[in-house]
């Protein structure tokens, strides 16, 4: 049977290691011997043709499942966030308020996680139900069975010739096991240092069945987890990540620590007493009970309750899933099988959040609502209202301590079916599948107000609930009220991916250094996704929350073809395109080139030239829209004489942005060049340099553009600062989405792997990689230009957590009879505090005006994670871990807004340390 002598066949231990691809049992050739040499072959990712050599000349960092358990890391999302390619535009679980919260994605070289392509078994999957910032679609990582992963690929160059659009950055393919007999079963339990954050997780993995013995394998794998969430608050022995108030390091009364009295009382926020503006000063004023209802000290001098806001917000959400994992594979005779897959994963996710306002200002497509200014919007207290001490209508500032924190709920679901058929036929190999994957989310929310009924609730006699009594005396509520003006809302995501596919290769001639390889195929894709809005938000009637809707169906049709020629022993060619025809659309051809010249057996010299594409997505060219929230700097009120030192700082602002049906795809020009080096057989080295250029990027406008124009696209508030007309707060920045800029990544990645043999002390590995962002440069469609490496931008991009110029991990394992001990050091680069390398002013200040931190510098940082794994006997395993095991604290950062006060690059650092104990045991 030509599968069991594949299944036999002895693979050196650096092919064990690079098997990169679903097919890697893919049948040996059979083309008649006076065609072509036959020979033992594997599939690598980035590739469709079976070769004999595993290093082609894309880089591809291969991650062993030995190299994940070691971290201690209990998801493939957690895990993938970690490596040195990743970079902003990853979707961390800390940011579980925003637009995709319950997701978790990966973003290469920081271009986004909707240009990272994902794979699972060398196939795609259903994207999550909400599409990131309301924009960009992404695969969700965390709907993949970590138990059943056999290892992960990351391919580091454009890949749009073998796998069609979103591979900009690169792939990631997680691999799955393809066939395992026998029964595992697998429990552990973690806590946090402070007794908080527990998970419990098992799983349980059976198979049966030897395809070459018995023409038959079948495995299932199932996983459950349950993990407590952590709040802000109980982290308030780690100095600034247990809190909102930044003072005690320096920091003026900032966005984290609301309720102050602003200008003299010509402003105010929300606090839990509220506060309102006095009709005969037409300044506000703080009605009494603060001190009840906050703990802050010191207050506001200026007569305002403050308040934490991490009394509220959580750290890192309450999580739940069940992932279960099932393949099947039957030989039909000695040339051909069928293998199926079928995949299910529920996840719930809980996240709370800081009570609502009573005002702001938020947008809807139909525009913006300004609950916050004089005007016919305006949240007032009524005339006649019992906790209006004026006898007037009043304007109101109140944060709904009574009603509680707002909460998001998440509940998705992922099914996942594939079948095929794969074998030999004559000189062809072959491989044919159709795969279904859809997903489904509902997405409530509680403690959310509905502006018109708060409205009503304050000032209305006739309120059908009565008045909503604030302060002091919202106990006198009834559950009628609450009910009336904060009901659960909610949204529904469905997305589907339909895909049929159909490959061949073979063997076309024998060259100088082996035979040429041809493959082709044929795909055909249908991928809907649709969101409805949450329940209000289409009529803006839900107080600071923003719209995020769409709707659309993409298919797509492609034919593509690879070619692999060794013209000598020491050089390969190899060469493919692809072409995507889309319904309705347009029609893209991508090509790649590649060389690998490998003059000695311990060097080789290798290069990439890849053009790549991403079509847009339904959020970008469908129906719908999008209102949202992001950071931007005012350079009017910064400029404006008697400002407050807060007012240069990056403050939020609503951006409402438009679906556009004429976007044309991104596309991409990237070139890698590398060297590999293995000067002794227990050393490996390898240095890539890369280059990507995007260029008519999707982007919905650029904010600071649109506030340095002014106009009519820039909407402010009534609070001028004396003296400067049209000085007010920015409420909100109208853009739509279109192909406006180009970035350019530069940078290199190094990896570097030593093996000692250490005799009766046992085996010493060590590895480490680091990546370098040379230049991150956005290219906007005015010519301006824009360099974010070793900033904190690009702030359009997720969270804002920046772009360090170095990331490195550094990994070591000594195994020793029973016995293995790792360690692995993640690290990475400083950041300025500066939106972009050209800002000539620091993006926060200190309470004093000085730059913040201190020199206006994100300090670097690092964690340290310990793991262990001891085998008693052939059947048991013993495991534990300690991430960040030194217990640093995450340095503070008071710009990101995918968390409070610490970068979420930083998590470990501020959840602290974190333990696992586990046990496995085998069944044979």
């Amino acid at each position: 049977m030509i599968y069991s002598k594949l299944r036999r066949a002895s693979l050196p231990a650096g092919i064990a290691l690079i098997l990169a691809s679903p097919f890697a049992a893919q049948a040996q050739e059979a083309a008649p011997a006076e065609d072509a040499t036959t020979l033992d072959k594997i599939v690598v990712t980035g590739s469709n043709i079976p070769r004999t050599s595993t290093e082609t000349a894309s880089p591809v960092q291969v991650i062993t499942r030995q190299e994940i358990d070691r971290t201690g890391k209990n998801t493939v999302a957690e895990y993938l966030q970690t490596i040195t390619a990743d970079g902003a535009g990853s979707i961390p679980k800390s940011f579980g308020n925003g637009f995709a919260g319950g997701g978790a994605g990966v973003s290469l070289r920081g271009l986004g996680a909707g240009s990272t392509l994902v794979l699972l078994n060398g196939r795609r999957l259903a994207p999550f139900g909400l599409a990131d910032d309301g924009q960009k679609v992404f695969t969700d990582l965390s709907t993949i069975p970590l138990e059943a992963v056999e290892r992960i690929d990351v391919l580091k160059d454009g890949a749009s010739a073998i796998y069609g659009s979103d591979a900009i950055a690169g792939v990631v393919n997680v691999i799955l096991r393809k066939d395992f007999t026998g029964v595992v079963v697998k429990g552990s339990y973690g806590t946090s240092g402070d007794s908080d954050g527990n998970q419990r997780k098992g799983s349980i993995t059976a198979g049966i069945g030897d395809l070459a013995e018995d023409g038959y394998n079948f495995f299932a794998s199932l996983e459950a987890s349950k993990t407590d969430s952590i709040g802000v608050s109980d982290r308030r022995n780690r100095k600034w990540i247990g809190t909102g108030d930044t003072r005690p390091w320096g920091y003026a009364v900032g966005t984290n620590l609301p309720g102050r009295i602003t200008g003299g009382g010509t402003g105010a926020g929300g606090g839990p007493s509220g506060a309102v503006e006095n009709p005969n000063t037409g300044l506000f004023e703080s009605l009494p009970g603060c001190a009840a209802l906050s703990d802050v000290t010191p207050q506001d001098a200026a007569g305002g309750c403050l308040w934490d806001v991490g009394k509220f917000r959580d750290l890192s959400p309450q999580e739940e899933y069940l992932n279960f994992f099932s393949r099947g594979t039957f030989a039909f005779n000695d040339n051909a099988e069928l293998y199926t897959e079928f995949s299910y994963s529920k996840k719930k996710t809980v996240f709370h959040n800081t009570p609502s306002g009573v005002s702001g200002a938020w947008g809807y497509p139909g525009g913006p609502v300004n609950a916050n200014d004089p005007g016919p919007g305006a949240t007032m207290l009524g005339a006649g209202h019992p906790d209006n001490p004026f006898g007037e209508a009043v304007r109101l500032r109140y944060t709904a301590f009574d009603v509680g924190p707002r909460t998001v709920n998440n509940e998705s679901d992922l099914v996942r079916f594939l079948v095929g058929v794969k074998g030999t036929a004559g000189a062809w190999d072959y491989d044919v599948g159709l795969l279904h994957s859809e997903t489904s989310l509902t997405n409530s929310r509680k403690g959310f107000l509905q502006y018109s009924h708060v409205l009503t609730a304050l000032s209305d006699p006739n309120s059908p609930v009565g008045y909503w009594r604030i302060g002091d005396d919202s106990g006198l509520n009834s559950q009628a009220l609450y009910d009336y003006i904060s009901p659960t809302i909610m949204a529904k995501g469905e997305t589907k991916l339909d895909i049929f596919d159909a490959k061949a290769s073979r063997s076309l001639m024998d060259m100088a250094g082996g035979a040429m390889g041809l493959a082709v195929g044929l795909e055909w894709r249908k991928q809907s996704v649709s969101l409805t809005p949450q329940t209000f938000t289409d009529v803006g009637d839900i107080i600071g929350l923003g719209y995020s809707a769409y709707a659309g169906t993409e298919e797509v049709g492609s034919a593509y073809a690879e070619l692999v020629a060794p013209v000598l022993e020491s050089l390969e060619l190899n060469a493919a395109v692809r072409v995507d025809s889309y319904k309705g659309g347009e029609t893209s051809t991508t090509p790649k080139f590649g060389v690998k010249w490998k003059p000695a057996d311990w060097i080789a010299l290798r290069g990439t030239y890849a053009e790549g594409f991403r079509a847009p997505n339904p959020a970008e060219n469908g129906t719908g829209g999008l209102a949202a929230f992001s950071t931007a700097n005012d350079p009017v009120r910064c400029a404006a004489p008697g400002h407050e030192p807060q007012d240069c700082d990056a403050g939020p602002i609503a951006l409402i942005t438009s679906p556009n049906p004429d976007l044309k795809p991104e596309k991409s020009k990237s070139y890698t060049v590398g060297l590999v080096l293995d000067p002794t057989p227990t050393t490996s080295l390898t240095l890539d340099a890369f280059r990507i250029k995007r260029t008519d990027e999707i982007f919905g406008g650029s904010s600071d553009a649109a506030i340095a124009a002014g106009g009519a696209n820039v909407i402010r508030g009534t609070n001028d600062i004396p003296g400067t007309p049209n000085s007010g707060t920015i409420l909100a920045v109208l853009v739509g989405y279109e192909n406006a800029s180009s970035t350019t990544v530069e940078g290199f990645d190094f990896d570097a792997r030593q093996r000692f043999d250490l005799g009766n002390a046992g085996k010493l590995s060590l590895d480490l990689q680091w990546t370098r962002i040379n230049s991150f440069e956005r290219e906007d469609v005015d010519g301006t230009r824009h360099e974010f490496a070793g900033t904190h931008g690009n702030c359009d991009v997720t969270n804002c957590i920046g772009t360090p110029k170095n990331r490195v991990n550094f990994g070591a394992t000594w195994d020793i009879g029973s016995f293995s001990v790792s360690s692995v050091v993640n690290w990475r680069d400083s950041i300025k505090n500066v939106s972009e390398e050209a800002d000539t002013d620091c993006a926060n200040h200190f309470a004093d005006g000085t730059d913040a931190p201190n020199g206006c510098e994100l300090k670097s940082f690092y964690t340290i994670d310990l793991s262990a794994r001891w085998r008693p006997t052939d059947a048991w395993e013993i495991f534990g871990s300690v991430a960040n095991v030194t217990d640093r604290i995450a340095p503070l950062d008071p710009l990101t807004y995918g968390a409070i006060n610490y970068n979420p690059l930083d998590f470990s650092g501020a959840i602290g340390r974190y333990y696992t104990i586990g046990a496995k045991y085998s069944f044979n």
